[in-house]
């Protein structure tokens, strides 16, 4: 099986239809980040490399400011790198447009916030569903794959309670749900257990897995060595640099 043509950027739909095995589901090329803010520059990410294949679970440690958000924003496309090259499942994302690139990260990139990103007028239902939605499924499919997600974290009577409703843990299992749900290649998560108690946490990475199994990479961000021991490897970040290699 041949991998696709990574020197012309693939169309959004060329890549939901391509095998998943034929290329990583990520991979960064010597990628920097810089912000400069008047005559100061502040290196976040410093030549990064780094592949996840797909059904692969990598965890990132590192201190406060190492870069590991700044590492998930640019894997997910919502930022974009100084330098360097970002391909999901072959496509190199960098060189896309702003919209193309927001096809590729609605349609094949899921997200766990650390902050939730919960929108607050929308019930727990529909927060879950927008990301179907956005993508043309329809409303009650949506819904029934939302309370479907619910059920396997044990929150389906919060379907139609609003954010302000539910408890910071619930909060957080409602984002997981959220970032796994539909047909993802890659998930990104960014302490995705900080609200959980340990119980909770480790039937939320269980879940995590599952995808994983599936096929789908994994990318999560913790400061917890228990829980990262349940990632494929690990990845340290210090000063926005890949400790050892990647």
């Amino acid at each position: 099986m041949t991998r696709p043509n990574t020197t012309s950027p693939l169309s959004p739909q060329q890549l939901s239809n391509s095998p998943v095995s034929t290329a990583p589901a990520l991979q960064l090329d010597h990628v920097s980040r810089v912000h400069r803010d008047g005559p100061t520059t502040v290196t976040a990410l410093d030549d990064v490399s780094l592949i996840v294949e797909p059904g692969e679970l990598v965890a990132v440690m590192g201190p406060s400011g190492s870069g590991k958000s700044t590492l998930l924003n640019i894997a997910g496309t919502l930022d974009s790198p100084t330098s360097g090259t970002v391909r999901i499942g072959g496509v190199d994302v960098s060189a896309l447009s702003a919209t193309r690139r927001a096809e590729v990260r609605r349609r094949h990139v899921g997200y766990v916030f650390q902050d939730y990103n919960l929108i607050p007028t929308l019930t727990v239902a529909e927060n879950i569903t927008l990301p179907l939605e956005l993508d043309h499924v329809g409303r009650r499919t949506a819904r029934r794959r939302a309370l479907a997600a619910l059920a396997e974290l044990g929150l389906e009577d919060l379907a139609d309670r609003f954010p302000a409703e539910v408890s910071g843990g619930q909060a957080q299992r409602i984002a997981i749900a959220r970032g796994l749900i539909g047909d993802r290649h890659l998930i990104l998560a960014d302490e995705p257990t900080g609200a959980l108690d340990s119980v909770t946490a480790e039937s939320v990475l269980d879940l995590l897995r599952s995808r994983i199994r599936d096929g789908a990479a994994g990318l999560l961000v913790t400061h917890e060595p228990r829980f990262a021991a349940v990632a494929d490897r690990t990845v340290h970040l210090r000063d926005g640099a890949v400790l050892g290699g990647a």
